[in-house]
């Protein structure tokens, strides 16, 4: 005896490039949405049943031609409108999943005084949002986040104190270089939330505070930005980062009759130290 269990289905890697024309100046957004619904879709799988199916081309088209009429701006917002569509004219789906990354296209500053209508790439981290809804409740559950946040600093970080057992290689180290590149994603206690302030404040705080700390481990950095990323936005009820570490080895330079003052590292990534952790009020 078989049975269908939990199944959803949609669309992913929608890319769009949207341009918004003040008196004055352009904003220029690039977002890559993922839709996925979930509802009365068992006979197309067990009797080869498409009459409760949604193309999913369709769902793609739906993107553009929301994203046309939206005045959104936030993909938060964006995200939570285009499901509310899906949701509306639908009546087979039971739930809806959008998530939305966006770019960091950022201004361009000439001699001082912002382009009006030129942007260049910043990053490499994008924006995130995954906001999930379910046809018995109006209120959105919304996760928002940043991803591939990329930062280092050469000091003020150590990591001693540790197990050692008779595999152990690594060396105490006082002062060495920390890197990461950081996914963090936060828990809005609700929708009515200002999503670009509040996004501001808490990656503002996440790099006061990695800049700030005196590291004994990524874990004990980690918690103290968890920390602060809740005390910068009360709108926030959880934060979870991923730290993986982005090592830099110090090179061996005996060999040549050099000795190296942590001066000359050798940056790898892979095996990397893994760190994951929510922080919660």
């Amino acid at each position: 005896m078989t049975r269908l269990g939990e199944n959803r289905y949609g669309k992913s890697r929608v890319r769009l490039s949207r341009i918004t024309r003040q008196r004055d100046h352009h904003e220029f957004n690039e977002w890559t949405v993922k839709v996925l619904l979930e509802g009365d879709f068992e006979t197309s799988f067990t009797e080869a049943d498409n009459s409760k199916l949604l193309p999913t081309d369709t769902m793609k088209n739906t993107v553009y031609s929301i994203a046309r009429a939206s005045k959104a701006d936030t993909i938060e917002a964006f995200a939570m409108e285009l499901g509310d569509y899906l949701l509306a004219n639908n009546p087979q789906v039971s739930g809806v999943c959008v998530e939305v990354e966006e770019k960091a296209w950022e201004r361009l500053v000439v001699d001082g005084a912002p382009e009006p209508t030129t942007f260049k790439l910043g990053g490499p981290e994008i924006q995130t949002v995954r906001a999930v809804r379910d046809r018995e409740h109006e209120e959105w559950s919304v996760k928002s986040g940043v991803d591939g946040l990329v930062i280092l600093k050469t000091t003020k970080s150590a990591f001693t104190g540790y197990i050692k057992d008779k595999l152990t290689t690594l060396k105490p180290a006082t002062d060495r270089i920390f890197g990461t590149c950081a996914t963090v994603t936060w828990d809005y206690a609700s929708t009515e939330a200002g999503y670009a302030g509040v996004r501001a404040r808490i990656v503002t705080a996440l790099l006061k505070e990695f800049a700030a700390h005196n590291s004994m481990s990524v874990q004990h950095t980690l918690f103290d930005m968890g920390k602060a990323a809740l005390a910068a936005a009360p709108d926030i009820s959880r934060v979870t980062l991923t730290m993986p570490n982005l090592h830099h080895l110090l090179a061996d330079l005996s060999p040549f009759g050099q000795e190296n003052p942590n001066h000359i590292f050798v940056p790898i990534d892979e095996p990397h130290g893994y760190i994951e952790a929510t922080v919660e009020r």
